[in-house]
């Protein structure tokens, strides 16, 4: 058990980790009945969805879970330079409407706020002091990630519950937002003990762990929890593309790389055709997530970290099992 644990009354230091439109009701309720903590992929739903959502999980579990939250600047639209993207994409029919859910606001914070969730975690930073105030106020424990000792040091200023280091290894977005990203590029193990170093309050551990044996060692690297999402992309209760699924499972989940094509900002993921072929782009693409428009329509995004060719297609319930009994065998040198 640790400070992070005992708070939340959760058995065990495995957290689910956020995975917009992946992480529904099924898996979260699944991961936080095994005695983890689930969290449900918040980011880009409405208010109306996450309050269905919210529901669903708790018609499911009476456990603790959590919502996830993008915290990104509004994007600037600009029509001309999503015509010239779409055309370098290699298309001369009409391109999508440039459409994209809004970041964390008022609306959803009044949906939170009556929802009550035990953890809300944020991306990209953190909201307005006045939103944060609210959210901590309300008893709900707040989350954020952090891809340097600097990023993790302003989190803990503004009263953050504990940091989610979250090193290059990880699949999805980068939580990069007080830097260039390039200078969040450390991995998990550098990362971790760095940040535990730095702050005061208690550490999750994010990027690259996908077995017990890595969550013994960011456990004994100080974290008090490690964070896992590519680990639960091949559980039956997450929901994904067939295409996506079957990658997984075949050569190609060993190759990943940060790209922006996706959604305008870092995210590692497997690479694809689309990938490789659209690579001078990397550098001209739309603000996120406006990008997504457009590449939604021509390739699926198969966000995945660098140790995706190692996980297992099981249950949830039984794979946070499995995930125990290995930290156990772990830390015992077994």
């Amino acid at each position: 058990m640790s400070r992070f644990t005992d708070r939340l009354g959760i058995r065990f230091p495995i957290v689910q980790a956020p995975m917009a439109g992946i992480s529904t009701a099924p898996l979260v309720a699944a991961v936080a009945n095994a005695g983890g903590l689930g969290t449900l992929g918040s980011a880009t739903m409405s208010p109306e969805t996450v309050e269905a959502q919210v529901r669903a999980v708790r018609a499911l579990t009476s456990a603790p879970f959590a919502l996830n939250f993008f915290v990104h600047a509004p994007p600037r639209v600009d029509e001309a330079a999503a015509d010239r993207m779409w055309q370098r994409l290699g298309r001369s029919d009409s391109r999508p409407a440039l459409s994209a859910p809004p970041p964390f606001g008022a609306a959803m914070l009044e949906r939170v706020l009556a929802l009550r969730p035990a953890v809300v975690s944020f991306h990209f930073g953190l909201p307005d002091d006045a939103s944060l105030r609210a959210v901590k106020d309300a008893g709900i424990v707040v989350l954020s990630s952090a891809t340097s000792v600097a990023e993790a040091k302003l989190l803990a200023a503004r009263g953050v519950d504990a940091v989610i280091a979250q090193g290059i290894e990880a699949g999805g977005h980068r939580g990069t937002f007080a830097a260039p990203p390039d200078e969040g590029d450390l991995g998990t193990l550098a990362l971790v003990p760095r940040i535990v170093d730095a702050v005061d309050v208690p550490v999750l551990a994010a990027g690259g762990i996908v077995d017990g044996r890595g969550i013994a060692a960011v456990l004994a690297l100080g974290a008090s929890a490690a964070v896992l999402g590519t680990a639960f992309l091949a559980c039956p209760e997450a929901v994904l593309d067939p295409a996506y699924r079957g990658a997984l499972s075949g050569p190609h989940a060993a190759r990943t790389r940060i790209t922006r094509l996706y959604s305008g900002r870092p995210a590692r993921a497997i690479v694809t055709p689309f990938l490789e072929q659209h690579a001078a782009l990397e550098g001209e693409t739309l603000d996120f997530p406006l990008q997504r428009a457009l590449s939604a329509r021509l390739d699926v995004a198969m966000w995945a970290g660098q140790a995706a060719a190692a996980i297992r297609e099981l249950p949830a319930a039984e794979l946070v099992a499995t995930l125990v009994r290995e930290t156990e065998a772990a830390q015992r040198h077994e």
